[in-house]
């Protein structure tokens, strides 16, 4: 195991304690200790070394192998807040170790474009809705975004539909899969724009690391070969090489202390790997937990002076929780595609990303060729592909459908727009507890109709490039609400007034001078499906600016 190169003890008084390891955590820290700052990061799961990564589907989707057990920290959900929340009936996914997301994603990596940051002024309101700008641009996140392709290593090549950037990506495309190739011949035959799937992952060797070996486990998998650009094996080790940063897994927080004299935090409370308590002072501290625990971290932080949770005299934390929408079309051909081989998806279109109102509804997204799943989830119907609605589920006809069909079989995988409603929202259960006996995470969704019309749309367009493709079977289950995510978003959104927004433009909250919010939660809107980049284009600022604070004594 990796000896850190740094310890320091909890009654040590350190200048930053960030809370989460993963696409923002391992940003965040290993810029804070790049600027001379002391910095404890502290994972509620443990650190697995490569050789511990397993191709193990049982054990991954179905037995929560390096996520979130609903055992430990189940939950509670409900579609709307006036009906009852079961646990049981829905669940926020996310990953549990050193590296968090970036370590099980998908590694798909767009950017987001222009229009993401403006939309509502040029949109216009959408009645009952959280719609709004960004107190950002762009073109002021650009460098960071180019930041993170070049620092990370990111595979790909502009498209026709990209936001300008400064630099191309540092690496080329990964090699086209079949089902890419037959997504552009449809794509071709229907005047659409396919384009090589930006990917964190790399095509080949950089900055020491090995290229893709393309053993089919990235989605919900950690990588052994380090391939995968995670903030496991990309920054977090440049973080701890500064002497100045030390990861402590198996640290589960349950509370932001607050000093109810001064309003300033003075570290945080967290459960160590043996249930013990310990307090972990700091001068500042910054949640980078995701947009789930972040915000119940929040609520559960309450005091007399934040009787409503921490940092949320806007009544805010919590609420405008999206998802982005997902939804599939599947299409059967007569050749062997073996798309079970090498990364999820390696190509894309954007031709339908902007918002058009001849369509009678808001909202827009992205369409990528990707593979069919795990054999068990293929079989079972799970969360990627699988058979036809009519196809037997049991015997000899089953069996022979399974063998032909899974290496035959292609996804066109629509990524869609979701509104901020504020009804959507995590909150803690009243009545049930997780292991640790904290209150429970209890959510409530609903997707907005133009949600739904906006991937049932994607979805048909999909079915088109499948059939074009020349696919001799199309099929797509119904768009059904979500009651399921592993995309965090919105739940302490960024803004520059304090009444409506949890965290002013460099993630300071407003409430809390030395507490600072950086993941998911401080997206005001969902952006087209993929907002890994993003995230982690805003931990580089926000990293940047906060080591520049604490340099300047604005902390």
């Amino acid at each position: 195991m990796r000896d850190p190169s740094v310890r320091f003890r909890p009654s040590d008084l350190v200048d930053f304690v960030v809370v989460g390891s993963g696409a923002a955590g391992g940003i965040v820290a290993k810029e804070l200790a790049a600027a001379g700052l002391s910095v404890v990061v502290l994972e509620q799961g443990p650190r697995l070394e490569p050789a511990q990564f397993e191709h193990d589907e049982f054990k991954y989707f179905f037995r929560g192998g390096i996520t979130n057990n609903p055992q430990d920290q189940p939950q509670t959900f409900a579609p709307t807040p006036n009906q009852e929340a079961k646990q049981g009936a829905g669940q926020l996914v996310y990953a549990r170790l050193v590296g968090g997301g970036s370590v099980h994603f998908t590694a798909n990596y767009w950017r987001f474009h222009e229009i993401d940051f403006v939309e509502a002024s040029r949109v216009g309101p959408i009645s009952g809705t959280g719609f709004a700008d960004w107190p950002i641009t762009y073109a002021e996140l650009e460098p960071y975004y180019t930041k993170a392709e070049w620092e990370l290593g990111v595979s790909g090549t502009a498209g026709p539909f990209d936001a300008p950037r400064s630099r191309p990506y540092p690496l080329p495309p990964l090699p086209v899969k079949s089902s890419g190739v037959l997504f552009e011949r449809g794509c071709r035959h229907l005047g659409l724009h396919s384009q090589p799937t930006p990917l964190a992952i790399l095509s080949q060797p950089y900055r020491g690391r090995q290229a893709c070996h393309h053993c089919g486990f990235c989605l919900a998998f950690g990588c052994e070969f380090g391939a995968k650009s995670s903030t496991l094996t990309s920054v977090i080790p440049m973080a701890e090489a500064t002497g100045r940063c030390e990861i402590r897994p198996n640290s589960y927080v349950r509370q932001v202390e607050i000093d109810a004299r001064t309003g300033r935090t003075g570290g945080v409370v967290y459960f160590d790997e043996h249930k013990v308590e310990q307090r972990q002072r700091a001068r500042a501290v910054v949640l980078c937990a995701n947009g789930a625990e972040t915000a119940r971290l929040l609520l559960m932080s309450q005091s007399n002076r934040f009787p409503h949770g921490l940092a949320n005299s806007s009544g805010l934390v919590g609420k405008y929780l999206m998802f982005n929408g997902y939804c599939e079309a599947m299409g059967s051909f007569e050749g062997l595609l073996n798309e079970w081989k090498s990364v999820a998806a390696s190509r894309m279109i954007h031709d339908f990303y902007d918002a058009d109102p001849i369509r009678g509804f808001y909202g827009g997204g992205g369409i990528d060729a990707r593979f069919t799943g795990y054999p068990l989830g293929f079989a079972l119907g799970g969360i990627i592909g699988g058979l036809p609605p009519d196809a037997p589920t049991w015997g000899a006809e089953y069996k022979r459908l399974l063998r032909e069909s899974y290496s035959r079989t292609m996804v066109a995988a629509s990524h869609t727009t979701s509104l901020p409603l504020e009804s959507n929202a995590v909150s803690l259960d009243p009545v049930l507890k997780d292991a640790w006996g904290l209150p429970a995470l209890r959510f409530t969704y609903q997707d907005h109709p133009d949600d739904l019309a906006a991937m049932r749309f994607l979805q048909a367009k999909g079915i088109e490039i499948l059939e074009a493709a020349g696919a001799r079977q199309t099929w797509a289950r119904p768009v059904q609400p979500a009651n399921f995510s592993v995309h965090l978003l919105g739940t302490c959104r960024m803004g520059d007034d304090p009444r409506a927004s949890v965290v002013d433009r460099y993630h300071r909250t407003h409430d809390v001078p030395n507490l600072f919010l950086c993941d998911g939660s401080s997206f005001v809107t969902s952006g087209r499906g993929q907002p890994t980049c993003t995230i982690q284009a805003l931990a580089y600022r926000a990293g940047e600016h906060i080591a520049a604070f604490a340099r300047r004594g604005e902390i």
